[in-house]
């Protein structure tokens, strides 16, 4: 199983330290290609030493190689919405992590996309959970 995590680099790096423990669980059901989402050393301005075509066309080849693609969309994040966009339009399944937190609210466009399954969690241990039930269905 080759698996794509999305997570906001260039909108926010709050969430790196999640991203990896994320990472690490997500290595226990398959491959995940983008490792280095979780990486701390990669700031807020991305990996800088690769052009931004660079960075897109590896992405998107990733896209078209993953199997499922899971993406922590607390964080608004263009570059993930994009990702997402392309993953529906190739017909890959989508699992979206959403933390809810007191005066935001989920963007629309992934909240109120049938086609994309979000589930809600809180803790490290709710996220185990939820890539146990999703990935042995």
């Amino acid at each position: 199983m080759k698996i794509y995590f999305a997570g906001s680099i260039r909108g926010g790096r709050d969430d790196q330290e999640l991203y990896l423990d994320m990472i690490t669980d997500l290595q226990n059901h398959g491959t995940v290609l983008t490792e280095h989402i979780g990486n701390k050393e990669l700031g807020n301005l991305g990996e800088v030493q690769r052009t931004d075509k660079e960075i897109f066309e590896r992405d998107m080849e990733w896209v078209k190689e993953a199997d499922v693609i899971v993406a922590e969309v607390s964080t608004p994040s263009l570059g993930v919405g994009y990702e997402l966009g392309q993953a529906e339009a190739m017909g890959k399944p989508i699992l979206c992590l959403y933390r809810e937190t007191e005066g935001k609210r989920l963007s629309a466009m992934v909240a109120g996309n049938e086609y994309v399954l979000i589930k809600k969690y809180k803790t490290l241990e709710d996220l185990s959970e939820i890539f146990t039930e999703y990935f042995n269905k």
